[in-house]
């Protein structure tokens, strides 16, 4: 693959070090400007703060990138004409030069690729309510079917048939486990109802899951840890389920379909919780990225011990 490392990412993966994948959507699509900036630069240095590298991933005139420079992280900030890329944009965004920020089919793509291991990211997507009539389901899931690769998320995203979701998963062959929790978390809200067949107590352990995983040599699908929003931090959850309802009920009124159907639902929570829903979210990455950082940083430990 043509694609071109930060001197930081390609130093660290020459000598073993931990490196983190962190999507790049969240910063050109899912923030406001300027302090989508702000974040970009917080995420990193959180991942730092663990001992790891991080890898911001984008692609940049038809260039995948592995970890943006400074002027790379204020391009994906600033430029308003971004595309978001996922997996199956890839190939024609190479082809025709096009610059774009990377959604989590894409980023877990262009890791796995690199030889990345962990990615942090917000809330995976998933199979959308009233699948049964329009079958939309996010490519994230057939992808991540797909690419060894642990994914660290706070769940999927709320505004998903989450139930349906994780059958898919299981159907798929993706292990979920959740993160000190017996509980599937809700993205915004620390639980969502749902169990999770496995937990795991330690970036120790989730990094023993991924060397069993290359023990057993099996199709190469991805491990999600499910890491819940701490519960100080969850959106209330009676506002959550209101302005879900509102929101849910609006786009049915207005015929909103397809690919328009989440960033519609997205902003009308933003803006019916006040801004709420996205700190609630911004909260979650913070969690994942960190956590991402310190099983980074375990498997290469014990990578380092093994070959001792």
């Amino acid at each position: 693959m043509n694609a071109k490392l930060s001197e930081e990412v390609a130093a660290a993966l020459e000598q073993g070090a931990p490196v983190v994948a962190l999507e790049s959507t969240i910063i050109s699509h899912g923030l406001p400007r300027p302090r989508n900036h702000e974040v970009a630069v917080e995420l990193e240095d959180a991942v730092r703060e663990q001992g790891a590298v991080p890898a911001t991933i984008a692609v940049l005139d038809g260039v995948p990138r592995i970890g943006l420079d400074k002027e790379g992280l204020e391009r994906i900030a600033a430029d308003e004409g971004l595309r978001k890329l996922g997996h199956r944009d890839l190939p024609v965004a190479l082809a025709t030069g096009a610059s774009g920020a990377t959604t989590v089919s894409a980023t877990a793509f262009l890791a796995a690729r690199a030889g990345l291991r962990v990615f942090a990211t917000g809330g995976l997507g998933g199979v959308h309510r009233g699948w049964t009539e329009d079958q939309d389901e996010s490519a994230d899931l057939r992808l991540l079917a797909q690419t060894r690769i642990t994914v660290v998320c706070a769940g999927v995203k709320s505004i998903l048939d989450v139930p349906a979701t994780l059958q898919r998963l299981e159907t798929l062959g993706v292990t979920v486990a959740g993160y000190r929790t017996a509980e599937f978390p809700g993205f915004y809200l620390t639980g969502s109802g749902l169990p999770v067949d496995w937990t795991l107590d330690s970036p120790q352990e989730a990094a023993a899951v991924m060397a069993a995983q290359d023990t057993l040599g099996g199709p190469p699908a991805a491990l999600i840890v499910a890491n819940p929003v701490p519960e100080d931090q969850q959106l209330d959850p009676a506002l959550h389920d209101r302005v879900l309802a509102d929101a849910l009920a609006a786009a049915e009124r207005e015929g909103i379909k397809g690919q328009a159907v989440t960033p519609f639902l997205l902003g009308h929570l933003v803006e019916g919780t006040a801004g709420a829903s996205l700190e609630a979210n911004l909260a979650a990455v913070r969690g994942n990225v960190r956590l991402a950082a310190r099983i980074a940083a375990a498997r290469a430990s014990g990578l380092r011990a093994s070959d001792a």
